[in-house]
């Protein structure tokens, strides 16, 4: 079985410390550095499975390190941070993170985000099935789930590993209705809570980088009171 690597980036040394060795019981291999230039260096020399990344880093913080990794590679990544509103939450997973943790944390629920985020990642990367990997085109949309990618009327879109996979779910099912919680546990892999607003996010964010905010017809549509489907 491959070896998995995860790499923390904290410049608190006794939380990187706890975390490292609660995930080494767990069986995982673990990088610690201290800031984001060191993460996106770290990732650029080894295969890194997954990363935990503190947003207050000296030098570089998380969120640009999260860009500059995104630019390259699409690893599960998780936000560990002080900061604990909602616009704080919300502005770290549009970042590009996967997933976000508040400080102080459950080591224990951290381990088992890593291992949800590890799961979803191994199945995404499984070799699809024939059925499976159909290039979706619709509404001046280019699908393309091989290479993950999204062209609109020629233009490349970028978007992060979320967004498209929200995006993919709902084109390759025109106008069937999801809720969020069914969005939900189809691109994150866990079972939806009451309150989260993580699904309402990121078609937020899509609904922009689509150009819907200018469209008079839109591709996402709310079906209030039920959940969102997609209109090509």
């Amino acid at each position: 079985m491959k070896s998995i690597t995860i790499l923390i980036a904290d410049d608190e040394a006794e939380i990187a410390d706890l975390i490292e060795l609660h995930l080494l019981k767990e069986g995982y291999n673990c990088i610690k550095v201290g800031d984001g230039h060191e993460a996106v260096a770290a990732i650029q020399k080894q295969p890194i499975d997954l990363a935990i990344l503190d947003i207050m880093m000296p030098k570089l913080d998380g969120y640009e390190a999260t860009r500059q990794i995104r630019a390259h590679y699409n690893l599960p990544i998780i936000f560990l941070s002080a900061k604990t509103t909602d616009l704080d939450k919300i502005t770290g997973l549009v970042s590009g993170a996967d997933d976000y943790v508040t400080k102080p944390f459950n080591p224990m629920e951290l381990v088992a985000r890593v291992n949800a985020q590890l799961r979803r990642s191994m199945q995404l990367n499984q070799p699809a099935a024939s059925n499976t990997s159909v290039v979706v085109e619709a509404g001046g949309l280019l699908i393309n789930p091989e290479q993950r990618t999204v062209v609109l009327y020629g233009e490349m879109i970028e978007i992060t590993p979320k967004e498209f996979d929200i995006l993919y779910l709902l084109a390759s099912h025109p106008k069937k209705v999801f809720s969020a919680e069914q969005i939900f546990l189809q691109v994150w892999g866990e079972a939806y809570f009451e309150g989260n607003n993580t699904v309402m996010v990121h078609i937020r964010t899509l609904r922009k980088k689509l150009g819907e905010d200018v469209r008079k017809n839109k591709l996402i549509k709310t079906v209030w009171g039920v959940g969102y489907s997609f209109h090509g």
